[in-house]
């Protein structure tokens, strides 16, 4: 009979990934989506347009708390600053820090938890191509937001082209509000912590920092609030395509890891280091990976004649 595992520690130390491998695949995808923002940035009016329109909507609808938010900040200093801190730093800390943290201690679940990152990723600079949005802090006074980067810019590293370090707005496209990936990758962040952290404290900051970051991406003027709906719907598409992104990456670097080391992938004797679907045991046995399904509520796959085969442990025979 199969051994149970304890629910956090699911084979995690029998995984055998590679930082040298994932931390260079990290850089150049990040690397490729800060160099296709700056080029997507569109045009001033057309951005302008888009901004007004989805105020437009949202007045409609009476969802502008962008609004109310926004003079909150401006006028409340000892929440403005705060809050311009947590915009200008912790969407480039938090995220990296809970790859890492996924990498080390939840190792079975780390690579479809950073395919769906990138994936999404990737579809926010396409909403970013498509749609160039000024934000609300960039339109004209008349509408009555106030750039709280700005104002409170005497307090941080930032300037006036939203948390770019002074002297480096041109580094920056200010025009990328459509779909928000503050909101989303917060969202993202959330769902780790949620489904991996295991303590209440853990739990409590998936829901905490999610929340406080979409109240500060309005309240400091930067998104609107159907930017946040659209970078929670963003993570939500990204969450879909993960496992078909997953099963195309691994279709493609099949021939390179049969080039480099001379065994297939599927074959029972591979080594851990280039079977995609299993990790070895100390004693040198084949255990198969435990699906990422779970991802997108698909059914665990049973278990092919392959992983039963001279390479599987005892048990699963």
């Amino acid at each position: 009979m199969p051994q149970t595992e304890t629910p956090g520690t699911e084979a995690a130390p029998l995984i055998r990934l590679r930082w040298w491998t994932e931390l260079p695949l990290i850089v150049l995808v990040y690397a490729c989506y800060s160099a296709g923002r700056l080029l997507a940035r569109g045009d001033v009016t057309s951005a302008v347009d888009h901004g007004l329109a989805i105020l437009r909507v949202e007045k409609v609808l009476r969802i502008n708390a962008e609004h109310p938010l926004n003079r909150l900040f401006t006028s409340e200093a000892w929440i403005g600053v705060p809050a311009d801190f947590w915009y200008a730093s912790l969407h480039y800390l938090v995220t990296p820090a809970i790859l890492v943290w996924l990498f080390r201690s939840r190792a079975v679940h780390y690579r479809l938890a950073r395919t769906w990152l990138m994936t999404s990723t990737f579809i926010g600079l396409i909403g970013f191509t498509l749609l160039p949005t000024c934000p609300p802090r960039l339109l004209s006074s008349g509408h009555g937001f106030v750039d709280t980067m700005a104002q409170y810019s005497s307090y941080g590293w930032w300037g006036g082209e939203a948390s770019a370090p002074r002297g480096l707005g041109g580094m920056t496209n200010q025009y990328a509000a459509m779909p928000s990936l503050h909101v989303g990758w917060a969202l993202w962040c959330g769902v780790m912590l949620w489904k991996y952290g295991g303590t209440r404290t853990a739990k409590t900051a998936a829901i905490v920092y999610p929340l406080v970051t979409t109240i500060v991406v309005m309240g400091t003027a930067n998104h609107y609030f159907l930017d946040a709906v659209a970078g929670a719907a963003v993570m939500g598409a990204g969450l879909l395509l993960a496992p078909v992104v997953t099963r195309y990456a691994q279709r493609v670097t099949a021939p390179m890891r049969v080039r480099f080391t001379g065994v297939a992938a599927s074959s029972p004797g591979a080594p851990a280091s280039i079977v995609s679907d299993g990790c070895q045991t100390s004693a040198g046995e084949h255990i198969p990976r435990q699906r990422d399904s779970q991802f997108a509520g698909g059914a665990e796959p049973s278990a092919s004649p392959a992983d039963a085969g001279d390479g599987a442990p005892a048990a699963a025979r």
